[in-house]
């Protein structure tokens, strides 16, 4: 990690850090209208403008025409139903470009000025490396859902966003410690701290399914909560694919009801990790309290979700209330670090 803090980086990396946010909140909404398929070519130069003229639409539309989307979900569009959700879908392209650029200029400038010495550049190395990575995914993701399928693969989703939860994580780790200090040595090993990486791990688990519950769609298997087809725990969820393990995967109705219950997992260890911060340890244990009631809206806003049967403005406020509690986390391991080293 790097050593030596500067404000002006700090600024720079906590803006680079909301526009990737607000980069996976809108892929999120790119993702619930249905208009992450609606461009079918990758072009990083060429697709920066959208088609230009009557001709041009109808040659795009043309080609998401032959689409599995198209044949099997909207047969019935129109050309400027299609340009909507186009709109969408090019936007989030530009605006990843402009992320990348929001990356590129001050990274250079910052190092050719040394405020980021060149013995540290490492970590805004792997940021920048992060984030080409994270494009390459972002269409290998698209990809998967333009041959036989009308829908991206759940896996390659999942995989986009946690490449997105990782440049998002790293920026602001590193924002983090421009502001409080960079940790220095091995972690120690205080209960605090490891209840805190434990409740991470756990969190990040949590994610996962939710990634895997947006790719199949599972959060419409069932509008009830606690129950799920008049049962708390329905028949079957490990019995429809075999071996038994794909299931826990690949079965919407068993990712759905792994992802409402897990979440109660994180409470009750955010929980623990509050009540095990001592009184005199001030900043971390209002991080932990700040980390616990965000869960406890999480929770309550998941159960929204599947009452409202993943309405929009719901489902992207319980994204949002992800992405926060993700860099809640983050921040109570750096603070129980620093506290640790300050012992």
């Amino acid at each position: 990690m790097p050593k030596t803090q500067n404000r002006a980086v700090m600024t720079w990396l906590l803006i680079f850090a909301f526009f990737v946010a607000f980069l996976v909140v809108w892929g999120g909404y790119t993702r619930l209208t249905r208009s992450g398929l609606s461009i079918v070519e990758w072009n990083p130069i060429s697709g920066t403008l959208p088609p230009l003229g009557e001709q041009a639409w109808r040659e795009e539309f043309l080609k998401y025409q032959q689409t599995p989307e198209y044949l099997h979900v909207n047969t019935s569009m129109t050309l400027e139903e299609y340009q909507f959700i186009f709109f969408i879908e090019w936007f989030h392209r530009l605006l990843a470009r402009g992320v990348g650029l929001l990356y590129a200029i001050p990274v250079f400038y910052f190092l050719f000025t040394k405020r980021i010495p060149w013995k540290e550049f490492g970590i805004y190395f792997v940021m920048g490396m992060l984030f080409i990575l994270q494009a390459f995914a972002g269409w290998y993701m698209v990809a998967s859902g333009l041959v036989d399928r009308p829908s991206v693969s759940h896996y390659r989703l999942t995989i986009h966003l946690f490449l997105a939860l990782t440049l998002l994580g790293l920026s602001f780790w590193t924002a983090v410690g421009h502001l409080r200090g960079f940790p220095q040595g091995r972690a120690g090993y205080s209960l605090p701290w490891k209840l805190s990486v434990v409740v991470f791990v756990i969190l990040l688990i949590q994610i996962a399914y939710g990634g895997l519950t947006a790719g199949l769609k599972a959060g419409h298997v069932s509008n009830t909560w606690p129950l799920m087809f008049g049962q708390l725990v329905p028949k079957g969820l490990l019995s429809a694919l075999e071996p038994w393990s794909l299931n826990l995967f690949e079965t919407p109705q068993t990712v759905a009801f792994i992802h409402r219950w897990f979440a109660f997992a994180v409470l009750a260890l955010a929980l623990w990790a509050y009540f095990a911060v001592g009184k005199g340890q001030g900043e971390v244990r209002k991080s932990a309290l700040v980390l616990v009631g965000l869960v406890a809206a999480q929770v309550l806003f998941g159960i929204g979700v599947v009452i409202f049967n993943v309405q929009l403005a719901v489902a992207l406020f319980h994204q949002m209330m992800a992405i926060l509690l993700f860099l809640a986390e983050l921040y109570l391991i750096h603070a129980a670090r620093r506290a640790e080293q300050m012992a």
